[in-house]
């Protein structure tokens, strides 16, 4: 697989004037980009003993649920308000341009359960820190949140203190 860094695009003012969206496409696009990001981050968490993936809708879906398969777990998927049918605990969080809710089933996390949280983009922390606290509300264990890539600019990591934090990349 190519350096992950040379697959993912800048995007200048996306999806609002000011923005620099980083565009992983280009690295879904390389043969092997993400069974690459899947495999470093399965073997990272291995034997650490993960109960369930918890993806960010929704590019944290694209690597989430291959990731659940490696480490032979469940998958939760974190939704935007209003896309889960059934009963549901939610939270608001802001992100760099606005607010957002987000949103899992009440019986997606079982208490004790351990869960690594996953996303593509680890920007002002909004999102990982709001999915953090529906999966701790249900009982849950955050055994870490992982991230294809970091904003490091924006400090996301300071709303997810005391927990660990990975990112493969760094911008």
């Amino acid at each position: 697989m190519s350096d992950l860094a040379s697959l993912i695009q800048p995007v200048p003012d996306f999806p609002e004037p000011g923005i620099l969206f980083r565009d992983i496409t280009p690295l879904l696009l390389e043969p092997g980009g993400l069974g690459g990001v899947v495999d470093r981050i399965a073997r990272e968490f291995a034997g650490r003993g993960i109960d369930t993936v918890a993806a960010i809708e929704s590019r944290g879906f694209i690597f989430g649920a291959p990731l659940a398969v490696a480490l032979g777990c469940g998958f939760v998927p974190v939704r935007k308000l209003g896309k889960l049918p059934r009963p549901t605990r939610s939270r608001e969080y802001r992100l760099e341009y606005g607010t957002n809710h987000l949103e899992m089933h009440e019986d997606a996390v079982r208490r004790g359960q351990r869960v690594l949280i996953v996303d593509d983009v680890l920007a002002t922390g909004g999102t990982a820190r709001a999915t953090v606290e529906i999966v701790e509300e249900l009982g849950g264990v955050v055994v870490a949140a992982v991230f294809l890539l970091e904003l490091a600019a924006l400090n996301g990591r300071g709303l997810l203190e005391g927990r660990e934090v990975r990112a493969l990349l760094s911008y």
